[in-house]
């Protein structure tokens, strides 16, 4: 399947992968970003960098919750399929005053394009959704039936991104397909993400420094694996449902970091940080209606994945990218 898509959020870290194997794939794409600063923007122009170089990309530095309606309208009539991926990250950001923030981008954003989607035929609407939905889960692995009792107020904005989402295909069909992604990882995680700040961290021999005990249990989900099921859900996902996205491997990340340990070939030391506010204790994806509906399968161990990201973080190093 090809046509053009329009990708927001195409200079992140998972917008981009995903924009680029459209592009291998034979897609016209619609790119959107607002490069915020909420890190390095220097991290997302180079994230775009190949991507402005290909003859069927085309980038809209647009902020969805500020441009016109009929902008809007203009993008999204000549796209076939939509993958909403533009949001305000981090959980512990959104507590206090940053919250305006995260109501601003993840859900004023979010509304507007859904308006705008109203009444142009769209194959799909797939858009991103979070783990954090599910809070501390009540029972593991967690279903997408399961009850959404977020512990953050970035969790709560994306309850409210899946909210309007389902109140749009209910009152005017947009095919809409959410995605509650686990713990992504690989080549160009955040730098205030774990691993990113563990990697760097280790190559400097510098302590780890863990919130919490450690023994909190993550699903990490490579990026790959992320990007095959978000083109999944476009092609075929169920308009109005919902998927888990995970790796399909929980681990502690105690454990995950020994894992790293062996892929860095160097010993690590870690310094325990008091647990704050918004941290689940444990994300475990039952991915059983993602493998059915989409026939996306998790694929990648978490060795394999991780000395990919080491690989690159050791490029960006050689090449004096910025690092936050």
């Amino acid at each position: 399947m090809s046509g053009r898509a329009l990708v927001t959020g195409c200079a992140g870290f998972i917008g981009s992968h995903l924009s680029e194997r459209l592009l291998a794939d034979g897609w016209e794409v619609d790119g959107v970003d607002a490069i915020t600063d909420y890190y390095s923007t220097a991290i997302k122009r180079d994230n775009l960098r190949d991507l402005l170089d290909h003859p069927r990309f085309t980038f809209h530095h647009v902020d969805l919750a500020s441009v016109s309606s009929n902008a809007l309208v203009s993008m999204l009539d000549a796209a076939d399929t939509v993958w909403h991926l533009a949001g305000q990250p981090g959980v512990r950001a959104s507590f206090g005053q940053g919250f305006d923030g995260y109501v601003y981008a993840n859900v004023i954003g979010t509304q507007r394009l859904l308006e705008a989607a109203a009444g142009i035929r769209l194959h799909r609407f797939v858009y991103a959704s979070s783990s954090s939905v599910y809070g501390n889960a009540v029972t593991l692995p967690t279903t997408e039936d399961s009850p959404l009792r977020p512990v953050s107020p970035y969790g709560m904005t994306k309850v409210a991104t899946e909210t309007l989402a389902t109140t749009y295909f209910d009152l005017v069909g947009i095919p809409v397909v959410g995605l509650r992604y686990f713990t992504a990882y690989g080549p160009r995680q955040r730098p205030d993400m774990a691993f990113s700040r563990f990697i760097a961290a280790g190559l400097n021999r510098e302590p780890l420094r863990i919130n919490g005990t450690g023994e909190q249990v993550r699903d990490f989900t490579y990026v790959d694996d992320i990007v095959e099921a978000t083109i999944a859900a476009g092609e075929r996902g169920c308009p109005g449902g919902v998927y888990n996205v995970g790796g399909g491997q929980p681990i502690r990340l105690n454990d995950a970091v020994r894992t790293l340990a062996r892929v860095l070939g160097i010993p690590l030391t870690v310094e325990h940080r008091p647990a704050p506010r918004g941290d689940a204790r444990m994300t475990t994806a039952d991915v059983g209606r993602c493998r059915r509906d989409l026939g996306a399968v998790p694929c990648t161990p978490l060795e394999r994945g991780l000395a990919d990201q080491v690989q690159w973080t050791l490029g960006r190093v050689a090449t004096g990218v910025a690092a936050a």
